[in-house]
This record gives C-alpha cells, structure tokens and sequence, in this order.
C-alpha cells in the first residue's frame, strides 16, 4: 500500500515556473513507477511524464516536452515535477501516480496508487 501526498501548486504568470512534489509513505516506494497526470476543467485526465524506479528512464507528453522535467529521490521518497515556461494551457489539477508494472506506462489505468491532486492555474 502506498500513500502520495502531492503539494507544490499554484497561481503563476505565463513563463513561470512551479515545482510539484509528491511524498509517499511505505518503504516499497523505490518499487513503483512514478507518472504525472492532469485534468483540466471539463476534459479528461491525461498523461504528463513518468519516471521508472531507478529514475533512469523518463518519458514526457508532447505537449510538455522541453519545459517540464519529472524527476524522484528514492531516500526521500519523494517524485518531483519541474515546470518551467508554463502556459496559460496548463491549467490543471495536477496528480501524481504510481504503477507497480515497472515501466513507464501513459495509460491511467496501469496506476495502482493516485494522489489527491494540486491546482496549478496560469495566467495570460
């Protein structure tokens, strides 16, 4: 059983940045693939990144590729997401996951474990 707690959101201009947390209770965190999901107002929730269990492997939707970066500190227990340049686009309730199928995977359904998600909303 994992427990992820996400904080980090908030009000920025376009261009700004915000860094995301996601704190995990367990011991087996190191285990699990990390994603980012997002779901804005009205739309469905979609893939943002993922990061494997030893972080050596990441994957980015295209639409954030380049601005975003996922990243985790396993001591920590903790998955970070870096945005950078954002847009007025990327308002969202911002969610973080873990899948224990070992490999980055874009499908919601391959997470096990959800966070309870943080409003990132930027403005023009």
């Amino acid at each position: 059983q994992v427990q992820l707690v996400d904080s980090g959101g908030g009000l920025v201009q376009a261009g700004g940045s915000l860094r995301l947390s996601c704190a995990a209770s367990g011991r087996t965190f190191s285990r699990y693939t990390m994603g980012w999901f997002r779901q804005a107002p009205g739309k469905e929730r979609e893939f943002v990144a993922a990061i494997t269990n030893s972080g050596r492997n990441t994957y980015y939707a295209d639409s954030v590729k380049g601005r975003f970066t996922i990243s985790r500190d396993n001591a920590k227990n903790t998955v970070y997401l870096q945005m950078n340049s954002l847009k007025p686009e990327d308002t969202a309730v911002f969610y973080c996951a873990a899948s224990g199928l070992g490999w980055v995977n874009i499908d919601a359904t391959a997470y096990d474990y959800w966070g309870q998600g943080t409003q990132v909303t930027v403005s023009s």
